[in-house]
């Protein structure tokens, strides 16, 4: 169903359809996609991740969908990674703007290696270098264990102790940094009971060098904790608001970096994390 428009000023926020169409997973297709439509704030996106399309069939079936999309209003943009000539020509028959994602390169990396590209589909997640695959696993498990300080076991080996209250996005920065880079990352909620000392919590204290700290806005904080806890004095603006300015005030005495959330996606904290650390990428 086509969503109401929404006014925006002097001009209508323009909704289109975006279809992420893979062989494989669909996270390449997706990320590069979303790369793309992240460039134009005016529209807002109906998307469609559509993995695992290897046969003419399934396009078809695709195809379907958009054309009955494009019948309804929505334009149709398609983004795809399908290496397979008659999925490829069955998809370019949609009634959709087509872009695909990797033709173009590798054809000019066909031409740079002098060489042509494998035919094998889902290369582009396949397991590689298995020991920075494992190493990634080693890092998930190690996030699980030492979420939200469950655990102070081998925090000596932990690249990073992300510190803050909690809702502040401590969790879902940590399982990035873990998945995407293999890094042994620990969480640790700052609660009333780690006040007001000057001191970082005793558990992370040993390891400041390594903490890095997250804050938000307090309306931001309040809206997140009232879809936990509705009504709490948990999510409400004043307890939010205290908790966040005592977070900041002892992230600036123990001169731990710090970063507000409110306006970050996880990837942008991740990088900010890894520059101000200095971690390998």
């Amino acid at each position: 169903m086509k969503p109401p428009l929404i006014d925006r000023g002097d001009r209508p926020l323009a909704y289109r359809s975006a279809y992420f169409v893979s062989d494989s997973t669909g996270i390449t297709a997706e990320t590069l996609g979303n790369a793309l439509l992240s460039n134009f704030p005016g529209f807002t996106f109906a998307k469609h991740t559509i993995p695992f399309v290897d046969t003419a069939e399934g396009a078809a079936a695709v195809v379907r969908d958009i054309d009955a999309d494009a019948q309804s209003g929505l334009s149709p943009i398609l983004f795809t990674t399908t290496k397979d000539p008659a999925v490829k020509r069955t998809l370019g028959a949609a009634s959709a703007t087509v872009i695909d994602l990797l033709s173009g390169h590798l054809t000019e990396l066909e031409a740079a290696l002098e060489t042509t590209a494998s035919e094998q589909l889902g290369r582009y997640h396949a397991l590689g270098d298995a020991t920075q695959y494992f190493a990634r696993m080693r890092a998930v498990e190690y996030a699980i264990e030492h979420d939200d300080g469950q655990s102070s076991r081998a925090l000596d080996i932990a690249d990073v102790v992300i510190i803050a209250p909690s809702r502040c996005g401590k969790t879902p920065t940590t399982m990035y940094l873990a998945l995407q880079y293999g890094l042994l990352v620990a969480n640790y909620p700052l609660t009333d009971d780690d006040f007001p000392t000057d001191e970082l919590p005793s558990m992370v204290a040993s390891y400041a060098g390594r903490c890095f700290g997250i804050t938000t806005t307090p309306l931001r904080l309040s809206q997140v904790r009232h879809e936990r806890r509705p009504d709490s004095r948990y999510a409400s603006l004043a307890q939010c608001s205290l908790e966040l300015r005592r977070a900041e005030d002892l992230y600036r005495r123990n001169r731990v970096p710090f970063l507000n959330s409110s306006t970050k996606s996880v990837e942008e904290m991740s990088a900010v994390i890894l520059q101000t650390l200095k971690l390998r990428a």
